[in-house]
This record gives C-alpha cells, sequence and structure tokens, in this order.
C-alpha cells in the first residue's frame, strides 16, 4: 500500500460515519477513493472491516478494534507533526499551485489577496495557460476551466458562465458601419487571436455551432489584452470574452454588434484532482475560488 497513514485516517473516518458516501463529503472525495482504501487495507490485513449489505455497512469485530487503535496512532502522528512544524504560521502555510487562464491573470491574485494576508505561510503559485493542464504531471492542485468537464479524475464545482462579444469602438463603427450578418464579417477589418498550440488564431464561435475563420485580420496577436487594447483603438471588430468587453460595454467604449447571433456562455469550472485527504491549504483556496469566481 502506498500511504497506510493515509489510508488509516480514510478508514477512520469510515468508521466514524453512516456509509462510505458520508466518509467521502466530509473528506471531499468520491466514494470510490473511500472503498478503494477499506478493500486495499482488508487486503493487506487479511481481514474484513466491515460487513457490507443493502442497507449499509457496519463495522466488523476486528473493524472495531482496528478504530480504535488507528484513532489512537493517527492522532499520535498528527500531534507529532503538530509539535514539530513550529515554522508553520498557520495551519494553512505551504504552497497551492492553481492553474487558469490569461484572462483571470488579475482577478485571481486580487480576488485572493485578503486570503494570503489572512494566512501567513500560505504561498499561492499561478501559473496561466488556455491549455489544459495535466493536473498530476505538473503537481497542480486547483485549476480553473473554462468549457466543459468531463474527466471523472476531478471533483469539480460549476461557478458560473462566460459569455462572447463581437464588439468595436464606436468611431469605427461609424467609419465602417455594423455588419448586418456573419457573410458581412469578411469585409470589415477584424482582430485575430492565435492559439498558442497550434500557431492559428482561434475561430469566431456563434450561436447553432456556426463558426467563421479569420482568414485576413488587420490585427494579430497571441494576448488577449492586446486584442483588447486594438479594438479599444478602433483596429477592428474583436470577439472578446465578457470578462474583457464587459466593462467597456458598459462604459460605451465598445459597442455590440450581432447580439442575435452570440454562441452559448461557455461554463466555467473549479476543479481539483480526487486526492485524499485533502490538504486544508487546497481546501481553503478552493472554496475561495468559488465563492470569488461566483
Amino acid at each position: 500500500m502506498a500511504n497506510r497513514l493515509e489510508a488509516l485516517r480514510v478508514f477512520c473516518t469510515a468508521a466514524a460515519a453512516a456509509n462510505f458516501r458520508e466518509a467521502a463529503a466530509r473528506l471531499s472525495v468520491s466514494p470510490q477513493v473511500v472503498t478503494r482504501a477499506v478493500r486495499e487495507l482488508e487486503e493487506e490485513l487479511g481481514e474484513p472491516l466491515f460487513h457490507r449489505s443493502t442497507r449499509g455497512v457496519q463495522l466488523t469485530d476486528f473493524g472495531r478494534q482496528l478504530a480504535e487503535r488507528a484513532r489512537v496512532a493517527v492522532g499520535s502522528v498528527d500531534e507529532l507533526f503538530h509539535q514539530i512544524d513550529r515554522r508553520a504560521l498557520s495551519q494553512h502555510a505551504g504552497t497551492v499551485r492553481v492553474t487558469a487562464p490569461h484572462v483571470y491573470a488579475r482577478l485571481i491574485p486580487q480576488a485572493l489577496a485578503p486570503l494570503l494576508a489572512a494566512h501567513p505561510g500560505l504561498v499561492l503559485d499561478l501559473r496561466l495557460s488556455e491549455q489544459h493542464a495535466d493536473v498530476v504531471d505538473e503537481q497542480i492542485d486547483i485549476g480553473v476551466r473554462v468549457g466543459p468537464m468531463r474527466d471523472a479524475r476531478f471533483v469539480a464545482r460549476a461557478v458560473g458562465k462566460m459569455a462572447l462579444h463581437v464588439v468595436a469602438a464606436p468611431a469605427l463603427i461609424e467609419r465602417v458601419g455594423r455588419p448586418q450578418g456573419l457573410d458581412a464579417l469578411s469585409a470589415l477589418p477584424l482582430t485575430a487571436l492565435i492559439d498558442r498550440s497550434s500557431g492559428r488564431p482561434w475561430p469566431w464561435a456563434f450561436s447553432r455551432r456556426r463558426v467563421v475563420t479569420v482568414s485576413s485580420p488587420a490585427f494579430v496577436t497571441d494576448s488577449i489584452d492586446a486584442e483588447c487594447a486594438a479594438v479599444l483603438a478602433g483596429v477592428g471588430f474583436g470577439q472578446l470574452i465578457g470578462p474583457l468587453a464587459e466593462p467597456w460595454l458598459r462604459t460605451g467604449a465598445m459597442l455590440p454588434v450581432l447580439e442575435a447571433e452570440a454562441p452559448e456562455p461557455w461554463p466555467i469550472h473549479v476543479y481539483r484532482p480526487q486526492r485524499a485527504p485533502v490538504p486544508a491549504r487546497v481546501r481553503l483556496v478552493y472554496d475561495e475560488l468559488i465563492r470569488v469566481l461566483r
């Protein structure tokens, strides 16, 4: 067994809970994680720890004896580390690695600043990328993803939706007019955002899964902030994500076009790998990101 101590922690929680599902909820993991930990303990010890039935699970006599001894043992280890870790300024001290799209480059540090100030020793390691990180290989604790979540390895919470807007500066619209349909876009100056993984411009998305390829852009960049600046300067029409466009739409510095053709907003998720147990610092940042991004 890779980590007997963690397996005993899971077992102790399962022994104190009504069922494995409740234990999983307490640990913020899937019920499968609890089931696997218990099964591996049973295989190593050669004794069943729970009686299983359609009504639920109950400790065996052996399991009850082990639970009493395990609570003492796990508690002693926790106390040992509590005494040794005098350098930690809080129970949440340590690094939490977060991956997120570039659009959150300013928002996440600003949103988490009060949390970091309240917990000395807590360190935020923020990695920005539009690509979906391999959370295991890159040792990522928490991710923010725009788009669907279909990977069962993650504990994910939907926190909102992100719209796409085709926008332009008022001076540009006054000069070239408003497009009346998708076909009219090709005759207008457009901005293009480069997909860094492919080196090609991202296509523009519209309702009913229609896309428009920007083949002759007036401005090309791999920076969402630079594209936003170009649109503000009247260089071209751009399709910008909500967090970039909406503040300027409210001030009138940008105007929306083709609103009837807008695609369905993309879901936004905060997720983390299914690891047991979850460090207190990771749970703290995970819960706070969910709160602030909602």
